[in-house]
């Protein structure tokens, strides 16, 4: 059903469970490595494959990276809380069971505030929980890369047991027809989140942070909710709000036809922008959850959280608006940086030496468009906010100009080297030696007579073809403001 016409009839309702793999050195109950992207099944160990006798220690690094976590997203800390275990069998789970948490959540009741269209979204926040990951199972053959159809599976292992924790909303309900922009903002900000406080890379592309999308409908008027399905592991901002696009347009088709909506996972597809179902969505009861009888409980000490809780770093939306002021711009304007993904990389380049203004621009300007050109994010480029301040440098010195800065970043994308050794090798510096850059006005002015004459005459704005003359001969590098100033001169014009 058209997007327009299933918010006319339903109301969506949201839920996103979200799950964040910390970024500590070892593995959640291991001293296993947790290097990404190692050779299959080189980082494990007993106690991550499960062998019999070989018993679990909890991470503290994870214990304390999560209650970061759940401070920073305004939640009550528990005293006192068990780790469960968590019974379902599949190839990628070693243990047939995985450890996590089940009714005593590490951190709980907390909410994050997040911003569309000048509204401000209050997405609460049910828990915040650790558990150990799984391992990877990869499908050979076949159309989807999907189990169905496979050839065969193959099982890496290495990221069984790595901490993971997941941080699940409560029902977010009124989001209307922003439904999509709210899901999408909230796992952005989520995201920004863990970088500040340093306890992931976030890349969701890598895996290290996933999401499952919950939608469901309810008819305009009804106070009841929906059947709600989950689109599991969908790993891109972009894909998490097309994810609930197409799933209110499929539900909203289902039960205007008198359907029935099934509880299930469901597959998003990027290729497509659609879901395809997964399984049969399991109740906790399936689950058999039970306390994990070879882990002591965790209580942290009240004291040590409130150490935790006055070390926080700036937050990024108090970030955002502290920079706003500072950098005097509009709301729009900030946003559109927020969007790129440049606070960072500008304020890094302000840092280095740039002022604000010209910091921004490069970023949102030329690095900006190469990165769309690349398909690529701005901090992905091969360049530094260090490289970028010093062609701001050398631009504010005359040494360059922004045709030649652009150059220079060129040369330092395709791998030429720095700055200046770009500038060297590509012979890139201005023209400002007085004699040299004489010598071109006068070979311009010999060779355009009739605009030297109609600058004589008093047409002054011709003398701009004359500086364009200048420009060209010099390949660019001339001072086009000196220049402009030597013609004048020597046509015995003033201004």
């Amino acid at each position: 059903m058209p997007y327009d016409e299933a918010l006319a009839r339903f109301e969506p309702v949201l839920g996103l469970e979200t799950h964040v793999e910390l970024g500590t050195a070892s593995k959640m109950f291991c001293g296993c490595k947790t290097t990404f992207g190692a050779p299959p099944n080189t980082q494990v160990c007993p106690t991550c494959l499960a062998f019999p006798g070989a018993l679990p220690v909890a991470n503290a690094a994870a214990i304390e990276s999560t209650i970061r976590i759940g401070l920073a997203l305004n939640c009550s800390i528990a005293e006192w809380c068990r780790m469960a275990r968590k019974n379902y069998f599949y190839p990628d789970m070693p243990k047939n069971y995985q450890i996590s948490q089940y009714d005593e959540p590490l951190c709980f009741d907390g909410y994050l505030d997040v911003e569309i269209d000048g509204r401000t979204v209050r997405v609460e926040i049910e828990r915040v929980h650790l558990e150990e990951d799984t391992g990877k199972s990869t499908h050979v053959g076949g159309a989807t890369g999907r189990i169905q159809g496979a050839d065969y599976s193959i099982v890496d292992y290495n990221r069984a047991g790595i901490p993971l924790v997941e941080i699940v909303t409560k029902p977010i309900e009124g989001t209307d027809r922003l439904a999509p922009e709210v899901a999408k903002a909230y796992a952005t900000e989520l995201r920004e989140i863990m970088r500040s406080l340093g306890v992931s890379d976030v890349r969701m592309e890598e895996g290290s942070m996933r999401c499952d999308v919950n939608v469901s409908l309810m008819p305009r008027g009804s106070s009841e909710w929906g059947t709600r399905t989950e689109t599991k592991n969908v790993n891109s901002l972009r894909s998490v709000e097309r994810a609930v696009h197409s799933e209110i347009e499929r539900q909203a088709a289902i039960l205007a036809d008198g359907g029935r909506i099934v509880q299930e996972t469901r597959h998003f597809h990027e290729d497509t922008g659609q879901t395809t179902p997964g399984r049969s969505k399991e109740e906790a009861q399936d689950y058999r959850y039970f306390p994990e009888p070879d882990l002591v409980p965790i209580a942290p000490d009240p004291a040590w959280v409130a150490t935790l809780k006055e070390a926080l770093p700036e937050l990024p939306s108090v970030k955002r608006r502290r920079l706003q002021a500072e950098w005097r711009l509009s709301d729009l304007d900030m946003q559109a940086m927020y969007n790129a993904e440049a606070i960072d990389l500008v304020e890094a380049t302000i840092a280095a030496g740039a002022p604000a203004a010209d910091a921004r621009k490069w970023w949102m300007g030329e690095l900006a468009r190469r990165a769309n050109e690349t398909g690529s994010a701005l901090a992905d480029l091969p360049i530094t906010p260090e490289q970028i301040a010093r062609v701001t440098e050398l631009v504010a010195s005359g040494a360059l100009n922004d045709k030649l800065a652009r150059e220079v970043l060129e040369g330092v994308l395709a791998g030429e080297g720095s700055p200046d050794e770009v500038v060297e090798t590509r012979g890139l510096k201005i023209v400002n030696d007085e004699g040299e850059l004489s010598a071109i006005v006068d070979e311009v002015i010999a060779g355009n007579a009739d605009a030297a004459e109609k600058v004589r005459s008093g047409k002054i704005a011709a003398a701009g073809a004359l500086v364009g003359g200048v420009m060209k001969a010099s390949r660019g590098k001339a001072d086009a403001a000196r220049a402009r100033a030597l013609i004048l001169e020597k046509l015995g014009v003033s201004e």
